[in-house]
């Protein structure tokens, strides 16, 4: 799963960054109001985390900015800006949630986790397809009862695959789930390839369906 960061404070920013990295997200930060429409103008994110006090501009503008682009990624606002005015305006903007400074790093994995999981999944910790089993909140899976041993990659792809039944997944918008903006880094996607490959042999040997199909020439879609 993939977040963006907007704050200021590279000291909490780094803070949360390291956190949420251990929860196994993906993070990426922007520290300022243009690096950060730049960037939801650029890639997609599972989640954002707003401070509403930016340099260059203001965190309810880039809400507006959401809105506008018809962005679907859930919103949570982190803001010392503890007004009642605030909050109300940032929810109606569209935020989904609402975190006042200080906070503990571990209550805020648990609005994320809470957020993508009630967004992609309608809040159910545990997600089931056929003979698939996944355990959100410990990040365990299973086939037909059998743990399946993932990588953070693979475990990533199965979420964002199942997340995105019947639809068509190019390798691009797969490298960026996987690989932030870095993904722009690499002269191809072959990474992508090489991730799905073990992933289907993974599931396979578990007794899974083939359920990742190939759409050559575009990407791949997982068959419902």
């Amino acid at each position: 799963m993939k977040i963006l960061i907007i704050e200021d404070e590279k000291g909490l920013a780094n803070d949360m960054i390291s956190y949420l990295s251990k929860e196994r997200y993906l993070c990426e930060w922007a520290a300022d109001y243009p690096s950060a429409i730049a960037k939801i103008s650029s890639y997609a994110y599972d989640c954002i985390l707003l401070d509403l006090m930016l340099p260059g501009g203001d965190g309810l503008s880039i809400l507006a900015e959401l809105k506008k682009q018809n962005k679907e990624e859930g919103l949570i606002i982190i803001s010392a800006k503890n007004s009642l005015e605030d909050k109300v305006k940032g929810l109606r903007l569209g935020a989904d949630d609402y975190l006042a400074k200080p906070f503990h790093l571990a209550e805020l994995a648990a609005r994320v986790e809470s957020l993508i999981r009630r967004k992609q999944f309608d809040s159910n910790p545990l997600i089931t397809y056929n003979e698939i089993e996944i355990d959100i909140q410990a990040k365990a899976t299973k086939v037909k009862g059998e743990m399946i041993m993932l990588t953070k990659k693979e475990y990533e792809l199965l979420l964002f695959f199942l997340g995105n039944k019947n639809r068509v997944l190019s390798k691009s918008a797969l490298a960026e789930h996987l690989s932030g903006d870095f993904a722009d880094m690499f002269e191809n996607h072959d990474f992508v390839y090489a991730h799905i490959k073990n992933l289907k042999r993974k599931l396979k040997e578990k007794g899974s369906a083939d359920y990742i199909k190939t759409i050559y020439g575009t990407g791949y879609r997982w068959e419902a």
